[in-house]
Protein backbone atom coordinates (compact mmCIF):
# COMPACT_ATOMS: atom_id res chain seq x y z
CA UNK A 1 0.00 0.00 0.00
CA UNK A 2 1.56 3.47 -1.25
CA UNK A 3 1.18 5.93 1.95
CA UNK A 4 -1.10 8.86 1.25
CA UNK A 5 1.00 11.30 3.06
CA UNK A 6 4.55 11.76 4.10
CA UNK A 7 4.04 12.57 7.70
CA UNK A 8 1.40 14.79 9.79
CA UNK A 9 2.42 18.05 8.57
CA UNK A 10 1.95 16.91 4.64
CA UNK A 11 -1.69 15.88 6.21
CA UNK A 12 -2.44 19.20 7.51
CA UNK A 13 -1.21 20.87 4.26
CA UNK A 14 -3.23 19.05 2.30
CA UNK A 15 -6.30 18.85 4.82
CA UNK A 16 -6.19 23.07 5.37
CA UNK A 17 -6.44 22.86 1.42
CA UNK A 18 -9.64 21.28 2.06
CA UNK A 19 -10.68 23.34 4.65
CA UNK A 20 -10.47 26.39 2.92
CA UNK A 21 -13.67 27.74 2.11
CA UNK A 22 -12.79 28.64 6.19
CA UNK A 23 -10.66 31.55 5.54
CA UNK A 24 -11.40 34.72 6.58
CA UNK A 25 -14.76 33.49 8.65
CA UNK A 26 -14.83 34.81 11.93
CA UNK A 27 -15.51 33.08 15.15
CA UNK A 28 -13.49 29.71 13.64
CA UNK A 29 -11.63 27.63 16.38
CA UNK A 30 -9.76 24.55 15.87
CA UNK A 31 -9.61 21.96 18.42
CA UNK A 32 -6.81 19.09 18.11
CA UNK A 33 -7.67 15.57 19.70
CA UNK A 34 -4.61 14.80 20.64
CA UNK A 35 -2.06 13.66 20.68
CA UNK A 36 -1.68 12.74 17.11
CA UNK A 37 -4.23 15.04 15.70
CA UNK A 38 -2.13 17.98 17.35
CA UNK A 39 0.12 18.45 14.37
CA UNK A 40 -2.11 18.22 11.79
CA UNK A 41 -4.43 20.87 13.53
CA UNK A 42 -1.08 23.34 14.15
CA UNK A 43 -0.60 23.44 10.24
CA UNK A 44 -4.38 23.62 9.58
CA UNK A 45 -4.99 26.73 12.36
CA UNK A 46 -1.94 28.29 10.89
CA UNK A 47 -3.84 28.13 7.47
CA UNK A 48 -6.99 29.48 8.73
CA UNK A 49 -5.30 32.30 11.06
CA UNK A 50 -7.23 30.77 13.30
CA UNK A 51 -6.72 29.92 17.50
CA UNK A 52 -5.60 26.33 17.90
CA UNK A 53 -6.30 24.23 21.09
CA UNK A 54 -6.99 20.77 22.15
CA UNK A 55 -10.32 18.64 22.97
CA UNK A 56 -9.38 15.70 24.89
CA UNK A 57 -11.11 12.20 24.54
CA UNK A 58 -10.28 8.78 24.99
CA UNK A 59 -10.92 5.71 23.56
CA UNK A 60 -12.83 2.82 25.68
CA UNK A 61 -10.75 -0.15 24.50
CA UNK A 62 -12.11 -3.51 24.16
CA UNK A 63 -10.88 -6.68 26.50
CA UNK A 64 -7.71 -7.83 24.48
CA UNK A 65 -7.70 -5.49 21.67
CA UNK A 66 -7.62 -1.90 23.34
CA UNK A 67 -7.06 -0.81 19.66
CA UNK A 68 -10.79 -1.33 19.08
CA UNK A 69 -13.11 1.24 20.63
CA UNK A 70 -16.23 0.24 22.20
CA UNK A 71 -16.65 3.89 23.10
CA UNK A 72 -15.35 6.55 24.62
CA UNK A 73 -15.04 9.43 27.15
CA UNK A 74 -15.50 13.04 27.10
CA UNK A 75 -13.21 15.56 28.65
CA UNK A 76 -16.30 16.31 30.84
CA UNK A 77 -16.22 12.84 32.27
CA UNK A 78 -18.99 11.54 30.14
CA UNK A 79 -19.12 8.10 28.97
CA UNK A 80 -20.19 7.29 25.12
CA UNK A 81 -20.54 3.51 25.00
CA UNK A 82 -21.13 1.53 21.76
CA UNK A 83 -23.91 -0.48 23.43
CA UNK A 84 -24.24 -2.83 20.53
CA UNK A 85 -20.70 -3.06 20.08
CA UNK A 86 -20.30 -4.43 23.79
CA UNK A 87 -23.31 -6.45 23.29
CA UNK A 88 -21.76 -7.86 20.74
CA UNK A 89 -18.09 -8.60 22.14
CA UNK A 90 -20.31 -9.83 25.55
CA UNK A 91 -17.70 -7.41 27.35
CA UNK A 92 -18.70 -7.67 30.98
CA UNK A 93 -20.13 -4.54 33.06
CA UNK A 94 -17.32 -4.77 35.16
CA UNK A 95 -14.34 -4.45 32.61
CA UNK A 96 -16.68 -1.84 31.32
CA UNK A 97 -16.35 0.00 34.41
CA UNK A 98 -13.06 -0.31 35.13
CA UNK A 99 -11.93 0.91 31.65
CA UNK A 100 -13.99 4.08 31.28
CA UNK A 101 -12.41 5.31 35.03
CA UNK A 102 -9.35 4.56 33.91
CA UNK A 103 -9.71 6.55 30.76
CA UNK A 104 -11.42 9.32 32.94
CA UNK A 105 -8.39 9.59 34.78
CA UNK A 106 -6.42 9.99 31.96
CA UNK A 107 -8.48 12.54 30.53
CA UNK A 108 -7.80 14.84 33.59
CA UNK A 109 -3.98 13.92 33.72
CA UNK A 110 -3.59 15.33 29.89
CA UNK A 111 -5.58 18.35 30.84
CA UNK A 112 -3.48 19.19 33.42
CA UNK A 113 0.12 18.61 30.91
CA UNK A 114 -1.36 20.29 28.35
CA UNK A 115 -3.20 23.04 29.38
CA UNK A 116 -1.64 23.44 33.16
CA UNK A 117 -4.01 25.97 34.86
CA UNK A 118 -4.73 27.78 31.48
CA UNK A 119 -8.97 28.06 31.18
CA UNK A 120 -10.31 26.44 28.26
CA UNK A 121 -11.88 28.85 25.60
CA UNK A 122 -15.29 29.64 25.45
CA UNK A 123 -17.12 27.36 22.52
CA UNK A 124 -20.48 29.67 22.53
CA UNK A 125 -21.08 31.26 19.53
CA UNK A 126 -17.83 29.86 17.60
CA UNK A 127 -17.41 27.57 14.59
CA UNK A 128 -15.12 24.33 15.69
CA UNK A 129 -13.43 22.44 13.43
CA UNK A 130 -12.22 19.32 15.14
CA UNK A 131 -8.98 17.84 13.57
CA UNK A 132 -7.44 14.12 14.20
CA UNK A 133 -4.94 12.45 12.30
CA UNK A 134 -7.02 9.69 11.34
CA UNK A 135 -11.03 8.37 11.55
CA UNK A 136 -10.45 4.63 12.07
CA UNK A 137 -14.10 3.88 14.25
CA UNK A 138 -15.03 7.36 15.10
CA UNK A 139 -15.86 6.78 18.97
CA UNK A 140 -13.30 9.23 19.47
CA UNK A 141 -14.11 11.99 17.64
CA UNK A 142 -18.05 11.18 18.30
CA UNK A 143 -17.08 11.91 21.55
CA UNK A 144 -15.16 15.14 20.72
CA UNK A 145 -18.44 15.75 19.21
CA UNK A 146 -20.51 15.77 22.11
CA UNK A 147 -18.43 17.57 24.34
CA UNK A 148 -18.28 20.34 22.08
CA UNK A 149 -21.74 20.79 21.65
CA UNK A 150 -22.46 20.89 25.08
CA UNK A 151 -19.94 23.94 25.24
CA UNK A 152 -22.91 25.59 23.22
CA UNK A 153 -20.56 25.71 19.16
CA UNK A 154 -22.74 27.29 16.90
CA UNK A 155 -21.21 24.91 14.50
CA UNK A 156 -19.09 21.71 14.76
CA UNK A 157 -16.92 20.25 11.40
CA UNK A 158 -14.76 17.17 11.94
CA UNK A 159 -11.69 17.08 9.90
CA UNK A 160 -9.54 14.64 9.35
CA UNK A 161 -7.09 13.74 6.48
CA UNK A 162 -7.81 9.94 5.77
CA UNK A 163 -10.63 7.71 7.07
CA UNK A 164 -13.05 4.76 6.72
CA UNK A 165 -16.13 5.46 4.80
CA UNK A 166 -17.91 3.97 7.68
CA UNK A 167 -16.78 6.28 10.56
CA UNK A 168 -17.11 9.32 8.13
CA UNK A 169 -20.84 8.52 7.49
CA UNK A 170 -21.15 7.90 11.05
CA UNK A 171 -19.75 11.15 11.99
CA UNK A 172 -21.79 13.10 9.60
CA UNK A 173 -24.74 11.96 11.42
CA UNK A 174 -23.95 14.14 14.89
CA UNK A 175 -21.30 16.74 13.39
CA UNK A 176 -22.41 19.77 11.17
CA UNK A 177 -19.74 18.85 8.25
CA UNK A 178 -17.10 16.53 7.61
CA UNK A 179 -13.92 16.77 6.13
CA UNK A 180 -11.80 13.63 5.12
CA UNK A 181 -10.01 13.96 1.50
CA UNK A 182 -8.92 10.65 1.40
CA UNK A 183 -12.01 7.62 2.53
CA UNK A 184 -9.47 4.23 0.95
CA UNK A 185 -11.16 0.98 0.81
CA UNK A 186 -10.46 -1.33 2.53
CA UNK A 187 -9.24 1.18 5.46
CA UNK A 188 -6.27 -0.31 7.44
CA UNK A 189 -4.80 1.40 10.82
CA UNK A 190 -4.49 5.13 10.34
CA UNK A 191 -0.20 5.20 10.47
CA UNK A 192 -0.53 2.86 7.35
CA UNK A 193 -1.19 5.97 5.23
CA UNK A 194 1.48 7.90 6.51
CA UNK A 195 5.03 7.40 5.18
CA UNK A 196 6.22 8.52 8.83
CA UNK A 197 4.15 8.23 11.76
CA UNK A 198 6.10 8.65 14.52
CA UNK A 199 4.51 9.02 18.15
CA UNK A 200 3.67 12.46 19.48
CA UNK A 201 4.95 13.02 23.04
CA UNK A 202 2.97 15.13 25.42
CA UNK A 203 6.11 17.96 24.89
CA UNK A 204 5.35 18.07 21.11
CA UNK A 205 1.59 19.05 22.25
CA UNK A 206 2.85 21.66 24.20
CA UNK A 207 4.79 23.65 22.24
CA UNK A 208 2.29 23.73 19.83
CA UNK A 209 0.10 25.06 22.25
CA UNK A 210 2.01 27.65 22.74
CA UNK A 211 4.18 27.95 19.59
CA UNK A 212 2.64 31.20 18.24
CA UNK A 213 0.19 34.04 19.50
CA UNK A 214 -2.85 32.67 17.85
CA UNK A 215 -2.88 29.51 19.64
CA UNK A 216 -2.72 31.28 23.42
CA UNK A 217 -6.81 31.91 24.65
CA UNK A 218 -7.67 34.27 27.41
Amino acid sequence: MTPLYRDREDAGARLAGALGFLKGRAGVLVLAIPRGGVPVARVVADSLASPLDIVITRKVGAPENPELAIGAVTQEGEPIIDRDMVRLLRVPQKYLDLEVKAQEGEVRRRMVAYRGERPFPSLRGKVVVIVDDGIATGATAKAAVASVRAGGAAEVIVAAPVGSREAVAELATVADRVVCPSTPEPFYAIGGFYDRFDQVDDETVRKALSGSPGTRQG
